[in-house]
C-alpha cells in the first residue's frame, strides 16, 4: 500500500500537528519498546505480511483537531511499505490507515493507559489494543495484560484481563509474553498454541543482534544446549555486540 496512492486533494489547513511531545518516558517502558518494535517487524516480514512497525507516534484520526491522537509504543500499520522512512506522524485522513494492532506500556500516568488509551484507540479504529502493565504487582487495582479487540466490527471492548505471563493476538498471530524480572522484564513474541517457543530461538536472536544482547536466566545447565548458547555469546562478542 503506498501512502501517496491514498492522499487526496484537500482544503488548505492551518493546523499544527505536533510530532513529538515533552512527556518522558519511564525506562523500563522505553527498553520494552525499543526490543519488541524490531522483534515485531522480524516476525511480520518472516510470515509474508506487508505492514509498517512503528513506535511512539502520533496517529490523528480527525482534520483540524489536534488533540484528537495516539501516540502507541508500538503499533502496525497495515498494507504499508515496511521500509517507509521519514515517518513523523500519521493523518488517518491522508493515509486511510489505521493501526492493525497497538501496544501500550503503563508507564507512570496509570489512567493514560487503563482508562484514556482505550477510549482513544476506540475512537481511532484501531482493531486490537494491548496494555501491558509492568508494575501490575504494585496493588490489587492493577492487572499485568488486558486486551481489548473490535468485534464483529462493532467498537473496541475489553476481552481480556489477566495476571497470567502471556496473551493470544488473534491479529498478530502470535503471543506476547512476559520474560525476565524487574529492570530486566521485556515483552517477547511468542509462538505455538499456548505461546511456548519465544520468538526468535535465542541461539538466532545472540546470532542477530547488533548492539547487545540481553539474556536473563536462573539455570545454565553444563549440556551440549548451553554450549551452543555460550558460543553463541562469544562470537556475539568477537562481532563488538
Amino acid at each position: 500500500m503506498s501512502l501517496a496512492r491514498h492522499s487526496r486533494a484537500l482544503r488548505p489547513d492551518p493546523t499544527v500537528y505536533p510530532t513529538e511531545d515533552d512527556v518522558g518516558e519511564e525506562m523500563i517502558q522505553r527498553l520494552i519498546c525499543e526490543l519488541l518494535r524490531p522483534l515485531l517487524d522480524r516476525f511480520l516480514r518472516e510470515r509474508g505480511v506487508r505492514a509498517f512497525v512503528g513506535a511512539d507516534q502520533f496517529v490523528y484520526w480527525r482534520q483540524f483537531e489536534p488533540t484528537l491522537c495516539v501516540s502507541p509504543d508500538v503499533y502496525v500499520m497495515p498494507g504499508v511499505d515496511p521500509d517507509l522512512a521519514g515517518v513523523r506522524s500519521w493523518k488517518v485522513w491522508e493515509t486511510g490507515v489505521v493501526p492493525s494492532f497497538a501496544l501500550e506500556v503503563v508507564a507512570d500516568d496509570r489512567r493514560k493507559d487503563y482508562e484514556r488509551s482505550p477510549e482513544r484507540h476506540a475512537d481511532l479504529g484501531t482493531r486490537e489494543l494491548v496494555v501491558f502493565d509492568p508494575h501490575s504487582h504494585e496493588g490489587r487495582d492493577r492487572v499485568r495484560w488486558q486486551v481489548y479487540r473490535r468485534v464483529d466490527g462493532r467498537r473496541l471492548r475489553s476481552v481480556e484481563q489477566t495476571d497470567e505471563d502471556r496473551v493470544a493476538s488473534r491479529v498478530l498471530r502470535c503471543h506476547l509474553r512476559e520474560v525476565g524480572r524487574e529492570g530486566a522484564l521485556r515483552v517477547r513474541i511468542a509462538t505455538g498454541r499456548g505461546g511456548d517457543a519465544l520468538f526468535p530461538r535465542m541461539r538466532a536472536a545472540i546470532d542477530a543482534a547488533q548492539r547487545e544482547v540481553w539474556l536473563a536466566t536462573y539455570i545454565f545447565h553444563d549440556d551440549p544446549t548451553a554450549a551452543a548458547v555460550a558460543q553463541a555469546l562469544v562470537n556475539a562478542a568477537a562481532r563488538g555486540v
